[in-house]
């Protein structure tokens, strides 16, 4: 059956209004919240009949649409839901939902292998684990790395939109070295995940030179569709701007030629799983293998060599390896004894 923007307009709108229990909801009540939200979303001044929320709330507890929503009026008077956590947002699919999604992961799927299109697999595996959930009433089969309580991810969409649309980016920015948040205008150009962080890339001004922020440093941001917005006018790429490093720290230096020994239980995890695309192995043995990385020295690619402990030995560049020893003689002395 199919239902028109309004509709579900309201629908989602008496959704909420049952689901928060801190409110009694009557009739009244839900024409007047109802339309203010249609006034809000659509311009609509004509007020709601009361005759048409009683027919939503019908199509609500009726299967027609799969709601099978428990509305029920208590003293013959208030609306609410008997269940406290159902919510029409909540319901399975019905089988011919998952009839459609498990045809358009088959879709989806015969993309994998083009190369246009490695960008879906991430996709098309969520998919896949939400179809067989659904179909088998179980936990989903794949679990992606996430971390849902990290700060910042409530910017994500705000940003995500101000970049698809051209908008300029007004931020209240805090680094860890900060006593108080900063304001500036950013031009975003892309969003960049590593390891579960996020930060977003553009310029404060045109023709200036990239800058990368952390969401989680960023104290408030809206976007102003007023102000003048300038695009990426350069060169760069996400592909091209972090050919050279690991992470999201770009810094404008050459990148050089770094030189590891990889010993032991390690040899087998940096041979399947490179740190960086440059990674070519120069030497290799039963348990020592020696690569070599054409990269930007940042702070990210210590941190990645400094991770594996004594598995990993810079042997070049002399600079490097000097503060990779640095660091671990400190990491010993926290450990020694008197």
């Amino acid at each position: 059956m199919p239902v028109n923007r309004n509709a579900l307009i309201r629908y989602k709108t008496i959704d909420a209004c049952l689901r928060n229990r801190r409110r009694r909801w009557t009739l009244a009540d839900l024409i007047e919240k109802v339309s203010d939200t249609l006034y809000d979303y659509e311009g609509m001044e004509k007020g709601i009949s009361r005759r048409t929320i009683q027919a939503d709330i019908q199509m609500m507890r009726s299967d027609k649409l799969g709601y099978n929503a428990p509305i029920i009026i208590v003293e013959k008077k208030y609306y609410m839901y008997e269940d406290p956590d159902y919510s029409i947002t909540n319901i399975p699919l019905s089988d011919a939902d998952l009839t459609r999604m498990t045809e358009a992961v088959e879709v989806l799927k015969q993309f994998k292998g083009f190369t246009h299109f490695e960008h879906l697999n991430g996709v098309v595996q969520k998919l896949e684990g939400h179809v067989y959930a659904s179909g088998h009433d179980k936990q989903t089969i794949i679990d992606f790395e996430k971390n849902e309580n990290l700060k910042g991810l409530e910017h994500l969409n705000t940003i995500y939109e101000a970049i698809v649309n051209g908008m300029v980016l007004e931020i209240s920015y805090q680094s860890f070295k900060a006593l108080e948040p900063t304001p500036l205008d950013l031009h975003g150009w892309w969003l960049k995940e590593f390891k579960n962080r996020w930060f977003v890339v553009g310029a404060k001004g045109r023709n200036e030179e990239p800058t990368t922020l952390a969401l989680d440093r960023i104290v408030a941001v809206k976007a102003n569709k007023e102000k003048l917005y300038y695009p990426n006018e350069s060169d760069y790429t996400p592909q091209t701007y972090y050919q050279h490093v690991i992470g999201p720290t770009v810094m404008k230096l050459r990148p050089n030629r770094v030189r590891i020994a990889v010993t032991g239980e390690h040899v087998p995890y940096v041979a399947t799983k490179p740190l960086h695309p440059s990674q070519r192995i120069i030497e290799m043995a039963q348990d020592r293998m020696i690569i070599e990385l054409l990269v930007i020295t940042n702070l990210e690619l210590e941190r990645e060599i400094l991770g594996f402990g004594n598995g990993m030995e810079v042997l070049e560049p002399a600079r490097l390896r000097n503060r990779i020893a640095e660091k671990t003689r400190k990491a010993a002395d926290l450990y020694s004894t008197e």
